[in-house]
């Protein structure tokens, strides 16, 4: 059944991974170049309910090109094992709730 599960599509509506909309994104930008004074990295995490971390990374791409290559350099990043199926299985048994619910 996890297999299912893992290759069920939920899309954008459902999926917790995705923190902000396109249309977020650019609002930020815009507000950051409009006065990047009064909207700093921290105000607008605060604004969206994001880190200041997403933030940064996607009001500054490059930034991110920086980490990934610097985390390429160190052979790449591994998530511990206990962790990682902690989070499957927790995200296993929302998409068969929401499967349960009729929802996707």
């Amino acid at each position: 059944m996890s297999k299912a599960l893992d290759k069920l599509v939920i899309g954008r509506k459902y999926d917790r991974r995705i923190k902000m909309t396109e249309e977020d994104i650019a609002e930020a930008i815009k507000l950051r170049k409009e006065n990047q004074y009064y909207w700093s990295y921290q105000k607008l995490a605060d604004k969206y309910g994001v880190s200041k971390r997403l933030i940064i990374f996607r009001i500054k791409p490059e930034t991110l090109e920086k980490v990934l290559e610097a985390r390429r350099e160190r052979g790449g990043y591994h998530t511990p094992t206990e962790r990682q199926t902690k989070y499957m299985r927790s995200h296993r048994r929302y998409k068969r709730e929401l499967r349960n619910e009729g929802k996707i």
